[in-house]
């Protein structure tokens, strides 16, 4: 008997760790769609897992991200699969590529492309799939199903049409450029401050606004000076002209100092003469300042 204990212990010991895969039963499926003007999501719960999120933010394209309520697949390297739905013969896996799972509640964000590649997957009926393998679990599973998913794509799709054109990351820190020794703002200018301005109606947190004005090397110094100085005033006249206080505007000017590159020829000149635009978020936004004045510029034709 006490043979027969040891031989059947060394067999299981022995066996490979059991495979485990994380799916929403059939009839419990659901997408969700949230979002506003900085971000939509495309959300399918996964039961005892955690859910399956497509992500877009403004000014970019969406990744997949993959939540979870548990640690249980460990970390390292797993693949990202379009896998065909068994009622569809003849068709492979899409394999995407690998991605990292790391620790906490966000396991991995996907490239752009990979999240493309699983849209298009989910609209042939394909199932977005995580494989991996570790030494405690075996391969382990997290499938998410294509059912339901054309309205709510196309519900996704109509959050997207309202993104704004840029993120906060994208418009924290901008350059007006100015052509030869002028001070107004032309049609580029007014299009790169109506995108700052655009993001900046819609984000109280935003309240403070820091203007530099830069010049080339052409004429001298003093000139410069004043030049950089009238540039950047244009700039803070904008946005006070657009319903933002003073005394939320920094303004300084440093001629021809601080070069973005060489003044050694006529394309980098013009890459100098410049006012760059930087936002911050300086603490809570003080209720007496103005923001709600903030209007719509005028478009430009």
């Amino acid at each position: 008997m006490r043979q027969c204990y040891l031989f059947l212990l060394t067999l299981l010991t022995c066996l490979p760790a059991m495979a485990m895969t994380f799916q929403t039963r059939l009839e419990n499926i659901e997408w969700k769609v949230e979002g506003d003007k900085f971000e939509c999501r495309l959300i399918q719960p996964i039961t005892d897992f955690g859910s399956g999120v497509f992500v877009r933010r403004a000014g970019e394209q969406a990744v997949f991200r993959l939540n979870s309520v548990n640690s249980v697949l460990g970390e390292g390297s797993a693949t990202l699969l379009a896998a065909a739905a068994p009622w569809q013969p003849g068709r492979e896996d899409i394999n995407l590529g690998s991605v990292r799972i790391g620790r906490g509640h966000v396991l991995f964000n996907s490239s752009q492309g990979q999240a493309g590649g699983l849209f298009r997957g989910l609209l042939e009926g394909r199932s977005p799939v995580v494989r991996h393998y570790s030494s405690t679990y075996g391969v382990s599973e997290v499938r998410l199903l294509p059912v339901k998913f054309r309205q709510a794509y196309g519900d996704y799709q109509a959050c997207t049409t309202k993104l704004l054109p840029r993120n906060f990351e994208q418009v924290r820190q901008s350059r007006i450029a100015f052509p030869g020794t002028t001070t107004e703002l032309d049609a580029s200018a007014l299009n790169s401050l109506n995108v700052i301005l655009e993001y900046l109606k819609v984000d109280p947190t935003v309240n403070r606004i820091i203007l530099d004005g830069y010049s080339d090397n052409n004429g001298n110094r003093l000139t410069n000076r004043e030049l950089s100085r009238r540039r950047a005033l244009a700039v803070m006249d904008y946005f006070k002209a657009h319903g933002f206080d003073e005394s939320q505007i920094s303004l300084r000017f440093h001629g021809e100092q601080y070069p973005l590159v060489p003044n050694s020829s006529a394309a980098n000149r013009a890459k100098n003469r410049r006012v760059t635009v930087r936002l911050e978020r300086a603490g809570t936004p003080d209720k007496s300042v103005p923001r709600t004045a903030v209007s719509t510029p005028a478009s430009i034709s």
